[in-house]
């Protein structure tokens, strides 16, 4: 236990070291004529933290490396986070080495889910970042309003609403040309009076196959397109109702199995109503209400041919579909020291499936087989959050929330992994069972800002319990038997944050550190052999981590930008480590900003990881072996035509450099057989975006 906890001490011993240090550099040198108040750069290459264990980032500013074209490759540029490559598109984000429904992804103030039983459409292959204005990540178990088990923590794509003034228009939009025949397409309109308002968001994205830095191709093309459009009524300054409905479909070709994503159909509504200023102290009333629909296609033969020598010879397609609808209440009360935020909010979720092949096949066309129902999934909690200002420079938040967590699947298997379906022991039977479990979750958290710098320090501990997702009781790497059902725990997360954060003159600066014991974390043992079966279990573990950084102008033009970011974990049932958990990786960033134009150059390094647990993993993938490190060099430029016309280019990975992320997705079509290949990244990549706001 000793040996355990050596790097939750360093982690510790980081955080304060960099406090002391922030601490020593209060007073910075002046800052010279013409020195930007704001480090903003026209490409963004690094993110900090803009509140405790809080990032705010602009999904709509150009960034690099070019993000894909969903919600995964956006938060990768954001310390702590890593993305498990798929193919060229709908990867899956991972922070601080958690991965799943770990990580909270609300979308608009609703859920998505993806339905695939092996992770190919994730919540954020759904999400198109641009045309949402602001996404937010919260670390940890660190808030409660914004729904249930979130133990690595939260993140919200999130669209501005604002009242005009007087009638008229905005036209905010992007047009992306990149390697390989990648074009994106993006327009964001809006426009009303002070009664009433509009807008229409709309983007289309495609790709080609990726060459590797060897030019070897890569199965990873993509299109997609997604529309979205919202109405609201607002009759005066206090009060707003909006409706709101979106739809978007699209195919990805993958080189981690054996199958694409033919379709990736979204469907969605949501009614939202909020009144501000009803009392001296019940200062905002909100209300909402959302439905998405996720229908999902898995075939063989539509971006590629089936290969007759593998374990699917035949064309074959599968389609599963998630219907999700919920809602949220909550109220805000203000006192002169005192803020409260309460309600309740639900989630609930069915899951159907059904398989078959191409028109004319030996199985049947697929859409005209019924749809089998095989679970249904639900979460209703009650939620409150208070910030207490204890003094001027000294405020204490905190938070409780009791959730009612139930699941019923309506396809379990009678006999364990051990003697269900491979032939041996008694004959295998179907049932339906149900579970619940009540989740309780809660944190609390001191920030103090120091009376002789521009400095605030804070330390929070937060606990969550996390239900067992439809992956870990359904997916494709587990057993689905009835025993397992009833077994599998859920997850109890305690978490210790602390951190610092500076922002004064030309230095900005912020660290946050992390340590934690989770009962019952749910682990992935991945099948070993050709009549071995995949199965989640049960096991005891110590996580701890952190992330660090800094920016700092320079000069008036010049501005230099660095991260850091750890995760480290410790399986104690085992005795081993925890898979699936990136290297240390660091970033620094150098950029000369002349107003009308600038340069940038950013270089990413990420260490060996020699920590693995070979065969385990998450619900995405799995660990494969060690990996080398890796140095990854890219240059951009910006120029501003005009005020609401800016252009902007960047060559990714300049030195065409071989290599791979050290999380991975482990090869789920090839029953029994661990895929050794990992996906190799994207080789030189050249683009071009130019971005207009009228």
């Amino acid at each position: 236990m000793y040996q355990a906890l050596r790097p939750l001490r360093a982690a510790f011993a980081c955080a304060l070291l960099t406090v002391v240090s922030v601490h020593a550099l209060a007073e910075p040198p002046p800052v010279p004529d013409g020195a930007p108040d704001e480090l903003a750069s026209v490409v963004v290459t690094g993110v900090a933290e803009d509140a405790p264990l809080t990032v705010v980032t602009a999904p709509k500013a150009p960034r690099q490396p070019v993000p894909a074209s969903d919600g995964a490759d956006l938060l990768k540029s954001i310390p702590g986070f890593a993305t498990i490559r798929k193919g060229g598109s709908n990867g899956d984000p991972v922070l601080r080495g958690m991965a799943g429904s770990r990580l909270n992804i609300v979308v608009d103030g609703g859920g998505i889910a993806g339905g695939c039983p092996s992770r190919m459409d994730p919540p954020t292959g759904y999400i198109a970042p641009e045309l949402f204005d602001r996404v937010i990540v919260i670390k940890g178990p660190q808030s409660v309003i914004h729904g249930a088990g979130s133990s690595a923590g939260t993140v919200l794509f999130e669209r501005d609403r604002v009242r005009r003034d007087e009638a008229g228009w905005d036209f905010v939009g992007s047009l992306l040309g990149a390697s390989w025949g990648r074009a994106d397409e993006t327009v964001d309109v809006s426009g009303g009076t002070p009664n009433v308002y509009t807008r229409l968001l709309a983007n289309h994205a495609r790709s080609g196959d990726y060459e590797d830095g060897n030019g070897e191709r890569v199965h990873s093309s993509y299109e997609r397109w997604n529309t979205d459009v919202a109405l609201g009524w607002t009759p005066d300054t206090d009060t707003r109702l909006e409706v709101s409905a979106g739809k978007g479909d699209g195919k990805a070709a993958y080189a981690f199995s054996m199958m694409d994503g033919a379709q990736f159909l979204r469907e969605s509504l949501g009614l939202e109503y909020s009144k501000d200023n009803l009392s001296e102290h019940f200062t905002r009333l909100e209300a909402r209400a959302y439905y998405n629909y996720a229908d999902h296609v898995m075939d063989n033969y539509t971006l590629r041919d089936p290969d007759p020598g593998s374990m699917m010879p035949m064309a074959m397609a599968s389609n599963v579909d998630r219907k999700t609808t919920g809602g949220r209440v909550a109220g805000t009360f203000a006192w002169r020291d005192l803020s409260l935020v309460a309600g309740i909010d639900t989630s609930q979720n069915i899951h159907t499936s059904r398989n078959g092949g191409p028109q004319g096949s030996m199985m049947g066309y697929y859409r005209d087989m019924p749809r089998i129902r095989d679970a249904r999934m639900s979460t209703t909690g009650a939620f409150a959050e208070t910030s207490w200002t204890v003094s001027d420079r000294q405020r204490l938040i905190s938070g409780l929330r009791l959730d009612r967590g139930q699941t019923r699947g309506y396809a379990l298997s009678t006999s364990d992994a051990m003697g269900g379906g491979m032939g041996m022991g008694a004959p295998s039977t179907t049932v339906a069972a149900s579970r619940s479990n009540w989740l309780r979750s809660g944190f609390v958290r001191w920030e103090h800002d120091l009376h002789d710098a521009p400095t605030t320090l804070y330390a929070g501990v937060g606990h969550v319990e996390r239900f067992p997702d439809y992956w870990e009781l359904f997916g494709q790497h587990v057993d689905s038997s009835l025993s397992a059902f009833n077994q599998l725990q859920p997850e109890q997360t305690t978490q210790l944050d602390i951190g610092a954060r500076y922002a004064g003159g030309r230095l900005k600066t912020w660290v946050s550190a992390y340590a934690g014991h989770v009962s019952d974390f749910i682990l992935l043992h991945y099948a070993s052999g050709m009549m071995g079966m995949s199965r989640a279990d049960n096991v005891s573990a110590i996580i701890a981590g952190g992330e660090a950084g800094a920016q700092y102008a320079l000069t008036g033009n010049w501005k230099l930008d660095t991260s850091i970011a750890y995760a480290w974990g410790r399986n104690n049932t085992e005795h081993r480590p925890l898979p699936q958990l990136p290297p240390l990786e660091s970033r620094l960033g150098i950029t000369y900003d002349a107003e009308t134009w600038s340069i940038g150059a950013l270089w990413r390094g990420a260490y060996a990881q020699n920590r693995v647990a070979e065969g385990e993993g998450n619900i995405v993938g799995q660990d494969l072996g060690p990996t080398a490190g890796f140095a990854v060099f890219s240059l951009n430029g910006g120029y501003r035509l005009s005020q609401g016309l800016v252009l902007t280019s960047g060559i990714d990975n300049v030195f065409n450099k071989v290599y791979a992320e050290h999380v991975n997705a482990a090869n789920p079509g090839l029953v029994g057989y661990v895929n050794t290949v990992r996906i190799n990244e994207p080789g030189r990549t050249v683009w071009l975006k130019l971005g207009f706001n009228f």
